[in-house]
């Protein structure tokens, strides 16, 4: 909204600095900056809030230490990095760019399934939350409205170099994305069903789309099984997130495309004002969340977390690294799925079930080991740096 305003004041009346609000690295400073202050200035009212209602979180006891000391503790925290995101990217942004309308919608949409969730798990006393089935509809949902937008719209676009490099060629609607280590560093999903002949681009939403509702299901879980100890979630959510505004940026600026030789995405950089506004109300949050947490964040933020970190990277067209960059929410979920797999295994096999893991998600066994919470947080913030070098490097060997 300001953008606008800002813009009518530097046309219609030259107003001194107003021209600042039309140039990018502006408005995200202004975002970052603005939202470390709302979630600075609310982070204890909506603790205060969430304390009042008593949304405090029953912690089960798993026998950790420091675990009893936590029950108690305010839960629905991800509402102060909805907040904290939301504020600054109605005020800073083009909101009629159609990647700020798709992450807005996430963001919304997310953190919508995400309260239900939480307000069943402490207002109702249902242990189990909204119940699973409904959690993937609803992540089906969103799955749907990003795939059908980013396949259909037509300000959806990309632009590739030419063959041997050079000036780029004319915009175009593609279902091209980024694949690290080939050549061409390219890949389209419509090459899957290369076999049906020339119509093959014209049926490759039969790919695509159940493609961005997997990815968006996948990550927004593992997002979700990786809030277990204090910081963690946050921590290394704000490094891929950082790095998925740097792809934003490249890609969306036709110089940088040209000498780093990657997709060129027209109105992508917009992405990077709400990158900002997100990274700065994951830092914000991370402020009160920091070991001991004052609150949690609960699936009103874990979910919502997941979602836009997968529809950003669908967004700039790296979902193929999600593997790398986002490697420990991958991680986090494949303990559980091989822990749960190998007790149903030999319990079926040999009547007694077996553990691969002393518990799952990861992070649990690690404490089982006798490792301290900021230890572990520490630790894995540093393995989420490496990912996010790796993934940056990838891009430039084929």
């Amino acid at each position: 909204m300001l953008y606008y305003l800002f813009e009518y004041l530097e046309k219609a009346y030259q107003f001194p600095g107003a021209s600042l609000f039309s140039f990018l690295s502006f408005r995200a400073a202004v975002a970052i900056i603005f939202s470390l202050l709302v979630t600075a200035v609310f982070g204890n009212r909506i603790i205060a809030m969430l304390q009042y209602y008593q949304m405090g979180e029953t912690v089960r006891d798993l026998g950790l230490e420091g675990q009893k000391e936590k029950s108690g503790t305010p839960t629905m925290g991800g509402l102060m990095i909805i907040i904290g995101t939301l504020v600054p990217v109605l005020l800073l942004t083009k909101l009629d760019n159609i990647y700020i309308i798709l992450l807005i919608v996430t963001t919304i949409w997310m953190g919508i399934i995400g309260f239900v969730d939480d307000y069943l798990k402490i207002k109702k006393k249902d242990k189990a939350g909204l119940k699973g089935r409904f959690k993937v509809v609803g992540q089906i949902g969103l799955g749907l409205i990003v795939g059908i937008t980013m396949y259909f719209h037509p300000e959806v676009t990309s632009r590739q170099q030419a063959e041997g490099g050079g000036a780029f060629l004319q915009e175009e609607k593609s279902t091209k994305t980024t694949i690290p280590l080939f050549k061409n560093n390219e890949f389209d999903y419509s090459d899957v069903i290369a076999w049906t002949g020339e119509n093959a681009q014209s049926y490759a939403w039969l790919i695509f789309i159940p493609v961005v509702i997997f990815i968006i299901t996948a990550v927004s879980n593992g997002a979700n099984l990786t809030d277990g100890i204090d910081g963690l979630a946050a921590g290394t959510a704000s490094i891929a997130v950082l790095t998925l505004g740097l792809f934003a940026w490249v890609s969306g600026n036709i110089i940088f495309a040209d000498y780093l030789n990657v997709m060129y995405i027209p109105q992508v950089s917009e992405v990077v004002v709400f990158v900002a506004a997100f990274v700065g109300a994951l830092v914000g949050f991370l402020w009160y969340n920091a070991f001991p947490a004052q609150v949690f964040m609960g699936d009103t933020g874990s979910l919502t977390i997941g979602g836009i970190i997968a529809v950003l990277a669908l967004i700039v067209r790296k979902e193929l690294i999600i593997p790398v960059l986002c490697g420990v929410f991958l991680i986090e979920n494949l303990s559980v799925i091989l822990q749960v797999g190998y007790f149903k295994y030999t319990k079926k096999k040999f009547g007694a079930g077996k553990r691969i893991f002393k518990m799952a998600p990861l992070h649990h066994h690690y404490q089982k080991l006798g490792y301290h919470e900021s230890k572990i947080v520490s630790r894995f913030w540093i393995v989420a740096i490496m990912l996010a070098i790796v993934s940056l490097v990838t891009l430039k060997i084929r």
